[in-house]
């Protein structure tokens, strides 16, 4: 049964509608400390962080009210990437972590991301149970004055967040020597990302770090990468790293201005890790997987899983499989040495690490030859449509036109009121006409 408030990756909506309201977001705020309150500890905490939207002004209040109104201690630390939140969740030995975002959504959506005590997103099960509580009745679920929770800012999240990373690699690794262009979509990483790579001795050239709560995403970051392309060849970097709105994303680009996509640096990932012996079980990709990652691991003999779309699925795979590696196209790459979900500033790190014995990221990052592929996003108003008759017909059409010769897959957004189309084969003429039938079937 189809979740009635979380989708793929947590709450998210349009500001001020449905569920994105500060109506709402104390209802969840009570729900889920209810849920997670219930956990064997001595105190009762949640840490709250955030991208740089101007909503949230908006809804992390209601949230921190519907949480202490529970009896819920409360931690704020402001903006801060996704990972960083769900690692200090981890480290402060917190209840719950909330992630105040909509990642690489346009600044008038928001939402937000629930991880559990471990720093692990939640499973649908659990999700499931916050939902009965939201629509349950409140007053059951608000405590005794005396029993209320209290509020504490902590100005020091991305300190602690920023130590952590670099505890993961050598006492001695740094970045002196290189030229870095960082997009950091005017976004979660705005702070922690420049300071980090300068700390570590790069020349950082910056993007999207000028965050006024309009501009998140806002042709930069991880979803428009023409932008470090540009800027990598004029001032000629070794390499360009891009982030979208709460940094579980990486796009990068090499030294001459090649787009570097979630596929190929998780391809360079697993043949490095497995030549160390680092490499746990395989990895795992998702339905929108390249099929020449597929390829290229299975010549590596490196095992390949595929998953739903969505690095929660991902993450449930790889602890299914105990597997330490995976990740999505679009970025979402998780280090399961390192880490508990995507985390754009850890894989920068890692690329890093291994670029210091490389003198060219197109040397490194170039890893397999990807199959001619086609992701087209079509913007509808009931994403239902793609159940319709004449949506069906042209799907299973393309199927047939494809037969043998690649892939076609179309799927809603869990996120967006978007269709998603992906096609791929070695015929790009094939591809452009499968893709055309199923778009027009959506009009």
């Amino acid at each position: 049964m189809k979740n009635k408030y979380f989708g793929t990756d947590g709450i998210r909506g349009t500001v001020n509608k449905g569920n994105i309201t500060g109506e709402k977001f104390f209802k969840f705020g009570l729900a889920s400390g209810t849920y997670f309150k219930n956990q064997k500890k001595t105190k009762q905490i949640a840490i709250i962080a955030k991208d740089t939207r101007l909503s949230g002004y908006t809804l992390e209040p209601a949230l921190v009210s519907g949480l202490v109104s529970g009896g819920m201690h409360v931690f704020t630390l402001g903006p801060l990437p996704t990972n960083g939140l769900a690692m200090l969740t981890k480290s402060m030995k917190a209840n719950m972590g909330i992630m105040i975002t909509a990642s690489h959504n346009p600044y008038f959506d928001n939402g937000l991301k629930l991880f559990g005590p471990d720093g692990m997103k939640l499973s649908d099960k659990i999700e499931k149970k916050i939902e009965k509580l939201i629509d349950s009745e409140n007053k059951q679920q608000l405590t005794d004055p005396k029993f209320l929770g209290r509020v504490k800012r902590l100005e020091d999240g991305n300190e602690r967040y920023i130590k952590i990373l670099k505890n993961n690699f050598p006492k001695n690794f740094h970045l002196k020597g290189l030229k870095i262009v960082l997009d950091c979509a005017n976004g979660a990483s705005y702070k922690a990302a420049p300071k980090l790579l300068k700390e570590l001795g790069a020349k950082v050239i910056n993007i999207g770090t000028n965050p006024n709560g309009l501009n998140i995403n806002d042709k930069c970051g991880s979803t428009f990468p023409s932008k470090i392309k540009l800027k990598v060849k004029k001032f000629r970097a070794n390499l360009g790293i891009s982030f979208d709105g709460d940094a579980d994303r990486i796009i990068m680009c090499d030294e001459r201005g090649k787009i570097i996509d979630g596929d190929q640096i998780i391809a360079m990932l697993a043949k490095r890790w497995k030549r160390k012996k680092i490499l746990k079980g395989g990895v795992v990709g998702t339905l929108m997987s390249n099929f020449g990652l597929e390829k290229f691991l299975k010549n590596e003999k490196i095992r390949f899983l595929r998953s739903n779309v969505g690095d929660r699925y991902v993450k449930e795979k790889m602890k299914k499989f105990n597997f330490n590696l995976g990740g999505e196209q679009s970025g979402h790459i998780i280090l399961g040495k390192f880490a508990t979900t995507g985390d754009g500033l850890l894989v920068a790190l890692e690329v890093l690490f291994s670029l210091r014995k490389h003198k060219k990221a197109s040397e490194l990052l170039n890893v397999f030859k990807p199959i001619p592929q086609i992701l087209s996003n079509v913007r509808v108003r009931d994403k239902n449509i793609i159940n319709t008759h004449k949506c069906k017909v042209a799907i299973l059409k393309a199927e047939k036109i494809m037969k043998q010769q690649g892939r076609v897959l179309v799927r809603k957004s869990g996120t967006e009121p978007i269709i998603r189309i992906m096609a791929e084969s070695h015929d790009k003429n094939l591809i452009n006409k499968c893709v055309n039938l199923i778009k027009n079937s959506l009009k």
